[in-house]
């Protein structure tokens, strides 16, 4: 062998490649801008799959109500329009300018919570009021305040984090104004989106730093909370009786979840084929909704399942490298949250659907239809996005060229350096965002003059007998020895 094919295989060892390249995803992984490739990647086939299955799913209902098939699927593609946008302009937006409105659009946000509930300002819908109706656009803020809270959440703990705050700083004002945020959302009322802005502000606390003792007493409080909440309404004391009673009133309450497993079970390994479900003929209500992986069960079998298992397992793996190979504590906050929050979302849906947990109401992210809800999400996708081409070895690629085809499609600009001291002096300079008063700056006191006798005075380097290297200084302190007179006198 060769000295250069000594060097090649040596090259490819320090990779982890081996002669015949069977660790080739692992070498791709290993290029800079690997983690935003994937995101971008898993959004798009979410998107596209959750597009096709809610024309598949909805074909049905939408021609019993309106006379045409394809109406419920315009409207969700018209929103996917939306997040697309969405997800190219969080792409572009300055992580120093997300952090400086992060407090103002979640303020924003929470007026909004508070409007929706104003007769004549929200839309009341089957007895919740959830809604803003802009002519053919619903706008749901309880998924607006999701992302705000997630964002000013992490500005708030990064923050706090680099001036080494104690435990109430990382407590207030987060805990109370995610209390208040629920709180809103409960009076819908949506108990489902409660569980969503629950997890948010439990993976905000547990990545902020939380000491585990506290954060456990604090999640056990909050399924109390929700447990009670759960038992309060009574639609929602007849889905936990389903769930633990399945077989009381198979035709009533546990009539849903039923059929879902039916539909799940007639799907076998590969499926009965894209299109050709039966549920959807009126068996199984909210078939393109929150029952949705049911429909991708029956039609594309176990497959599809796994498939939809699987990019959300590389989701997870995605989100957390980018949150581990940041070094901005703001993004490591921000990704790691809403990493948790999105998987943990799709592990609820999927969770109810198969009958594992009680039926909750909460939407299988990019994929079960919801306007609102996709294009939230996929702004958070453009965010995680954005994040990744943060990373360390992603910004010196790209400040040296190497944009990769898809920044250089999409003109995306060079993501800045992160600076630990440019931080620190542009948090010092703007005004604070969390409500805290900060002291006023020290003033600067003028320097104290010398007396006369401890005045420095300039000496030659001859008289001192010195180097010319030491002659370099313009002076040397000299200070008043004792007797110098009496000394000078016998002399």
């Amino acid at each position: 062998m060769t000295t250069a094919a000594r060097g090649r295989e040596a090259r490819k060892a320090a990779r982890g490649e081996s002669a015949g390249g069977g660790t080739r995803f692992g070498a791709w992984l290993a290029r800079p801008l690997a983690s935003f490739h994937l995101i971008v990647t898993i959004a798009t086939l979410l998107t596209v799959l959750g597009l096709v299955m809610v024309l598949s799913a909805s074909s049905v209902e939408a021609y019993a109500v309106g006379g045409s098939a394809y109406s419920l699927f315009i409207q969700q593609a018209m929103f996917a329009a939306i997040g697309c946008v969405l997800f190219y302009l969080a792409l572009r937006i300055p992580l120093r300018r997300l952090r400086q409105w992060s407090f103002p659009l979640f303020a924003a946000s929470v007026l909004a919570l508070l409007l929706v509930l104003i007769p004549g300002i929200g839309e009341e819908v089957q007895g919740a009021r959830r809604w803003f109706v802009l002519g053919p656009i619903s706008v749901q803020p309880s998924e607006i305040v999701k992302v705000t809270l997630v964002v000013w959440g992490a500005h708030l703990l990064a923050s706090r984090r680099s001036e080494r705050a104690g435990l109430k700083d990382i407590l207030v004002p987060l805990v109370p104004a995610g209390l208040l945020v629920c709180l809103l959302v409960v009076l819908q009322p949506n108990l489902s989106t409660t569980i969503a802005l629950g997890i948010v502000l439990a993976a905000l606390l547990w990545f902020g730093g939380l000491p585990v003792r506290l954060f456990i007493t604090i999640a056990i409080s909050g399924v109390i909370a929700a447990a009670v909440l759960a038992l309060s309404a009574g639609y929602r004391s007849d889905r936990m009786r389903a769930f633990f009673n399945p077989g009381d009133d198979p035709q009533g309450i546990g009539y849903q979840a039923r059929q879902a497993l039916y539909s799940l079970a007639d799907g076998g390994i590969w499926g009965r084929g894209l299109g050709q479900s039966r549920a959807k003929w009126s068996y199984l209500p909210n078939s393109h909704n929150d029952f949705i992986f049911a429909i991708i069960g029956e039609e594309l079998g176990f497959l599809g399942c796994a498939l939809v298992l699987g990019l959300f397992a590389l989701f997870v793996y995605t989100g957390l490298r980018i949150a581990a190979r940041s070094v901005d504590p703001f993004l490591r906050l921000l990704t790691a949250t809403a990493t948790t929050w999105i998987t943990a979302q799709a592990l609820i849906n999927i969770g109810y659907v198969v009958g594992l947990l009680p039926v909750t109401g909460l939407q299988l992210p990019l994929v079960s239809a919801g306007g609102s809800s996709l294009a939230i999400t996929l702004f958070m996708f453009g965010i995680i996005a954005n994040a990744a081409r943060h990373e360390p070895e992603a910004v010196s690629a790209l400040h040296a060229g190497q944009d990769g085809r898809v920044s250089r499609l999409l003109r995306l600009p060079k993501p800045e350096v992160y600076s630990p001291a440019k931080a620190q002096s542009a948090r010092a300079r703007r005004a604070p965002q969390d409500g805290r008063r900060q002291p006023p700056p020290a003033r600067r006191q003028p320097p104290r003059r010398r007396p006369p006798e401890q005045q420095p005075r300039r000496r030659s380097a001859e008289s001192r007998g010195t180097s010319s290297l030491r002659a370099t200084r313009a002076w040397e302190p000299t200070y008043p020895m004792p007797h110098a007179r009496e000394r000078g006198r016998s002399r």
